[in-house]
Formats: C-alpha cells, structure tokens, sequence
C-alpha cells in the first residue's frame, strides 16, 4: 500500500520539488499552499504519477490547519510523512530598525505554522505508533550571521523543537528529523526582498544548490529502513562554507 505524505508549502522550491520527487516514487501526496492556482497546476501535472489531494490554506491560521486536515478524505486520513516546509524570510535589518510586521511573519509561519499542522498531524501517528515527520530547516538554525537576528532564531526554534519532538515521540517509534539547507535558488530571496533588485545578485557567480538537489535528499531520508533515522542533516552549495563564506567567481 503505497505511504501518504502532507507537503506544507508545496506551491514553490523545495516544496514543489519534492512533491515532484515523491510523486516518481509513487508515494500518495496531500499538498498545502495558499496560491490555489499553482497547486492545481502541480496536481494536474502529477496525478498520472500518484493521488494528489489539495490544501489551500495559510499554515498560520490554526483554526484551518486543524479543520482542514481532520476533514482530509477517507484515502488520505492516514499521514505517513509529514514535511514541514512552509517558511518565509522577510528583509536583511539590523535588529535596532527591524520591521515588526516581517518579525510576525517569520515567527508565524517558521515556527508556529509548523506547530500548528504538527499538533494537527501527530496523534494519528502516535496512535499508529509509526510516522515520519521532517522538519525544513535552515544553516541559519546552526549559527547567526550578520542582519539574520529574527530569521536565524526562528530557524534556531525549528531544530530545538525537532529536537523535542524526537525525544517525546521516541516512544511510539516515530521517526523526526531536520534537512537544513544552505542557499538554494528559489523565490526565497524574491520574497525577502521583496522583489528588490538586489535579489536577482543572490545567487550570481556561483551555483546555488536547486530545489531538486534539497528533494532528492528528502527522498533518501525518508526511503531509509525502519531501524534508521537521519536526525539532522546539514547540505551546502560547494561554493559556501557557511552563512557568510561564498566562494564567488
């Protein structure tokens, strides 16, 4: 029986990538974003692949994140990995002239939104006494650099909290663990800069790592053998030796 998977912001990058990546190994895909157009897109470009059931929400609203996924169909109920990719990046301040607004946004969805479907997601899993749960993280959750402050502590509270989780969920054989990219080329730096030209320097001169580079690695950590959990996971581009160290020719 194939395994069912719940994709959190599926609709881009790495998220995308990996419903791409799983689709190919036939595992059966629940995708949640909030751009309803992009998913349908996706969807119909899989569903020859494997069953795709659609979530068109914002993982920051709790009261949808738990109706929407108690009220999945009969074929999807049963959540065998849970990817916690949903996250956001909003500007590059110094802490004293931070915008509050892009604080909210990073801490809503980084760390409560993953939280949110988590809590949602779990009790199936503990009651079953199987599941896998990887949370996305980031390099930033492995050291602060300069005008990161609010972004890197949230990325610092996604590992702390899948540390938690890997502790507290031991006992019903649940498998957690974090993939942490380092720079990937997606809409990430669009987004934080809000589509400011100095996102289109980001990734020039090097090459980044891509979405599908992140997705594959996804597929290994979960495809591992029962016995075996792959707890936490740090990949960088060649180029890059940490958050600020990119060998740019």
């Amino acid at each position: 029986m194939a395994k069912t998977a719940l994709i959190t912001g599926a609709t881009s990058g790495i998220g995308e990538a990996t419903a791409y990546e799983f689709a190919k190994q036939g595992i059966q895909l629940i995708l949640c974003g909030r751009r309803l157009e992009r998913l349908q897109t996706i969807k119909k470009a899989l569903e020859g692949l494997t069953n795709v059931h659609l979530l068109n929400f914002d993982v920051r609203n709790k009261d949808e994140a738990f109706k929407y996924i108690n009220e999945l169909p009969t074929a999807f109920k049963n959540i065998d990995i849970l990817i916690n990719n949903a996250g956001n990046a909003h500007g590059l301040d110094p802490i004293e002239t931070g915008n509050i607004d892009d604080w909210d946004a990073m801490m809503d969805i980084n760390v409560k939104g993953l939280l949110y479907i988590s809590k949602a997601v779990i009790p199936q899993m503990t009651e079953r006494r199987s599941g896998h749960i990887i949370n996305i993280g980031s390099s930033a959750g492995k050291e602060v650099y300069p005008k990161g402050n609010v972004y890197c502590a949230s990325k610092h509270a996604v590992l702390a909290i899948t540390e938690g989780m890997r502790i507290d969920l031991n006992p019903y054989g649940i498998k957690v663990g974090s993939v942490n990219p380092g720079l990937v080329e997606t809409e990430f730096s669009k987004v934080r800069f809000k589509g400011d030209a100095i996102a289109d320097l980001v990734y020039k001169g090097y090459k980044a790592l891509q979405a599908k580079d992140i997705a594959e690695i996804i597929y290994f950590v979960v495809s591992r053998p029962s016995h075996v959990n792959i707890a936490d996971l740090l990949v960088f581009p060649t180029a890059q030796a940490n958050s600020t160290t990119i060998n740019k020719n």
